[in-house]
């Protein structure tokens, strides 16, 4: 219980950072405060048939910064392809509130910007797909932490090697200065 609690924080403050598009319908703009809770297990649409339900909300995918990256949408038998769950990223969808005004009442609806057939082309979520994504992105953090020590060296590089420039320019209007005053 003590784990849930800062969990649910930590998921709700990634949901703000986020920024997940919600409000009265799909497409207005963002409420501002969303519960991690209840949107799993919301119901997941498609944009182009809000009317049919085509699975819900199993999990919300967070990255290292604390803001979603994904949806796991869980299609049960929806699809007729067997109960299978498709990561959907973030852009790909908006969340659409219901009953809003109070906790108790909140629901939440997602539409997801996708055919069903490119639903059932988005990556399964699986043990391997997890492990491959979590290795894909630390190596895309330590491309990035690497790239940003080399563009420190050289900017550390280039201005030691314009100050020593600098110096000697000085140094020599100096000697300059002073052979011309002798």
């Amino acid at each position: 219980m003590t784990l849930k609690k800062p969990l649910n924080s930590a998921l709700l403050g990634a949901l703000l950072v986020g920024g997940l598009g919600a409000g009265s319908t799909a497409l207005a703009a963002p409420q501002g405060l969303y519960s991690a809770d209840e949107l799993t297990d919301a119901d997941v649409v498609t944009q182009a048939d809000p009317g049919q339900d085509i699975g819900e909300v199993e999990d919300v995918l967070l990255d290292d910064n604390m803001q979603v990256r994904a949806l796991v949408i869980d299609t049960g038998d929806l699809l007729d392809l067997g109960e299978k769950q498709y990561v959907i990223e973030t852009g790909n969808f908006t969340v659409e509130t219901h009953n809003g005004e109070s906790l108790e009442d909140v629901e939440y609806v997602v539409h997801v910007a996708l055919s069903e057939e490119e639903i059932t082309q988005q990556p399964e979520y699986t043990d391997n797909w997890w492990s491959e994504a979590k290795q894909s992105t630390r190596e895309a953090w330590s491309d990035t932490k690497e790239g940003a020590n080399s563009a420190w060296e050289n900017t550390k590089a280039a201005t030691s090697s314009a100050l020593t420039r600098a110096g000697a320019a000085l140094e020599e209007a100096g000697d300059e200065t002073q052979k011309a005053a002798e």
